[in-house]
């Protein structure tokens, strides 16, 4: 029997969940999936240009298993481009760090820490904001893993290289 996966950390959420060619429509269109956890690796290695150790300490996951990740999600994005099909982030064994409010009143989109909540908007004072973790089905099981403590040394890892001690509060 496999071992469980471990909850592997993202950033915050993507700001766009679904991509397509122009002039298609949708429901015309095969869909390809890329995890929540494969998105953060792309992210990570690819556009933040860490190191594959660096990025799997980052996730709270092995090196090997990030390697597994990021091969996976580049296979899927060059079929996105090539065959013409719909991509979707989506899923995935993940929590958040952080997320993101949108307000709907005046478009800005702003960056909290997950455990934070804002009732209304910095710049406009609306209280139309949309949660885009609470999007993804994310939001308070976050909070709970986190508060929790669960660690294991790509955490304390990620907790030394970013100048903490004990656990990722």
């Amino acid at each position: 029997m496999a071992r469980p996966q471990n909850n592997r950390f993202v950033s915050k959420p993507p700001v766009y969940k679904q991509f397509k060619p122009a002039g298609v429509a949708a429901r015309f269109l095969e869909k390809i999936s890329l995890s929540l956890d494969e998105y953060e690796a792309l992210r990570l290695s690819d556009y933040e240009g860490m190191s594959q150790q660096e990025a799997a300490d980052e996730m709270n996951i092995s090196r090997p298993t990030f390697t597994r990740l990021i091969e996976g999600a580049r296979k899927k994005m060059i079929e996105f481009m090539l065959s013409g099909k719909m991509l979707t982030i989506e899923g995935g064994n993940i929590h958040f760090r952080q997320n993101i409010i949108k307000c709907n009143n005046c478009g800005q989109m702003f960056v909290i820490n997950i455990e934070n909540s804002v009732e209304s908007c910095p710049s406009c004072s609306s209280t139309d904001l949309i949660n885009l973790a609470g999007g993804f089905g994310h939001g308070q099981c976050c909070i709970n893993h986190l508060n929790k403590g669960g660690s294991n040394h790509a955490e304390n890892g990620w907790n030394r290289a970013h100048g903490k001690r004990g656990k990722n509060r």
